[in-house]
Order: structure tokens, then sequence, then C-alpha cells
């Protein structure tokens, strides 16, 4: 609908219930409880540090504080990279806190299949391609990605190999404007 109606998607990122509730009641369409939060709420240098548990409990205190946005919370770096039961279960705990969706990075063929089942299953999915800082490392830094015509088609062919998957949408990070 908001397509059709030319209307921009609002989302935004919190990691608490005071931010959570000024968000919602701002009429935030999505609130992302992101993976950010290693860096910017408890200092770590990148991503790769943050826990499930420190995840769930920064996402239940925005669950708490949310009560029209849609609530998707980040799956820390190696709670779903490694084995799909692992990842099915973190995601879950993720719905029992309160959010609606999970956000996953990357479209690996292994990252499709756990998208797939998820969804199979009723857990709603948000994808992430792009500049994914839980690969910061393999990329090399914080560097923008799909500066080729080359590297924007294999961005492209991840953005529909995700909505195949049954992503409901897709985050595109650190990319060319054009």
């Amino acid at each position: 609908q908001y397509k059709k109606q030319g209307k921009k998607i609002s989302c935004l990122t919190a990691y608490d219930y005071s931010t959570a509730k000024i968000l919602d009641s701002a009429g935030v369409d999505l609130i992302l409880v992101g993976d950010s939060l290693a860096q910017v709420a408890l200092g770590y240098e990148n991503t790769l540090s943050l826990t499930m548990d420190e995840m769930l409990h920064h996402a239940k205190a925005v669950c708490r504080g949310v009560k029209k946005s849609l609530v998707v919370v980040d799956l820390p770096f190696l709670t779903y990279q490694v084995d799909m039961k692992d990842a099915i279960n973190n995601a879950g705990k993720c719905l029992q806190a309160g959010a609606q969706a999970v956000k996953l990075e990357g479209a690996s063929k292994d990252i499709l299949e756990t998208i797939k089942k998820m969804v199979d299953i009723g857990i709603p999915v948000l994808g992430h391609i792009g500049f994914t800082p839980q690969s910061v490392n393999s990329l090399g830094g914080n560097r923008v990605q799909a500066k080729t015509a080359v590297s924007a088609g294999e961005l492209l062919k991840e953005a529909k190999d995700l909505e195949k998957a049954g992503c409901f949408g897709v985050v595109i990070e650190l990319i060319p404007s054009e």
C-alpha cells in the first residue's frame, strides 16, 4: 500500500525503552534493535562482540516501549551463520522477547536456506546486504560496496535472492546513491 501511495517507510534504531516509546509515539513504522548497539550503547569496537543475551536484554526493553511500530531485532554475529537450529532458536527468542521480526546479514546459500526455513515456520525476516557490519573484517573495513557495474549487478541478484527466500524487505547499506 505504501508503494502504491508513494509513501516511504520510516525506520529508526532504538536500544532502550525510552527511545522506543518516543519513536513509537512519533509514528515510526519500523524500529530496529540494531547490532550497532555494540558500539553505540555498550562501547565495543565493532558489532562482532555483541552477544545474544545482550541483544535480548535491549530487545525486551525496546518491545516494552512499543505499542504500534514493527520491532525488528538484529541477530548478532555467529548466532545464525553456523547452525540452522541455533539460528531458529535465537530468532525465536527475539519473537518471545516481543519483536515481530529478525534481521539477518548476507545472501549466501546457507543464509538463504536459513531464511527460507525461518519464514516457513512463521518467523518474518528482514534481509541486509551491501555493507554488512558483521563482515567488516572480510570487507576490509567500513567501505562503500557495489561501486562497479558488476558488483552492483551482484547486489541486485542478492536482493532478488532474499526476496525469493521470503524476506519481507531488504536493508541495503553503504552503497553509491546512484
